[in-house]
């Protein structure tokens, strides 16, 4: 079971980026995928999660707004559409399967991609 995240670059302040995640098969062992970014000196952060039953999601307060995720189940894909990008959105993001709904438990991380915004 992988996690496959792309859709990282350089964007300006205000503009738009899609992540896109891919995984390759469900199991059994998790309950939800979520996005997460790491920054330099500020540690992880959960961005969203998104279940595998019903879809429920969860935003973190910082993205409320502008970040939306979704799932594409035939595509085996979730993706975070983020909006009205700030510079303090600059971070690795990844995607992670978790073995609870509201992504706090992670079981499999996937590969990373890096935001950059900058004018």
């Amino acid at each position: 079971f992988q996690l496959q995240a792309s859709g990282g670059g350089l964007v300006q302040p205000g503009g738009s980026l899609r992540l896109s995640c891919v995984y390759s098969e469900i199991t059994l062992d998790y309950n939800a995928i979520g996005w997460f970014r790491e920054a330099p000196g500020k540690g992880r952060e959960k961005i969203s999660c998104i279940t595998n039953s019903d879809g429920r999601t969860i935003y973190a307060d910082s993205v409320k707004g502008r970040f939306t995720i979704s799932r594409d189940n035939a595509k085996n894909t979730v993706y975070l559409q983020m909006n009205s990008l700030k510079p303090e959105d600059m971070a690795v993001y990844f995607c992670a399967a978790t073995i609870d709904s509201q992504c706090r438990v992670i079981t499999r991380r996937g590969q990373e991609t890096l935001v950059t915004v900058s004018s």
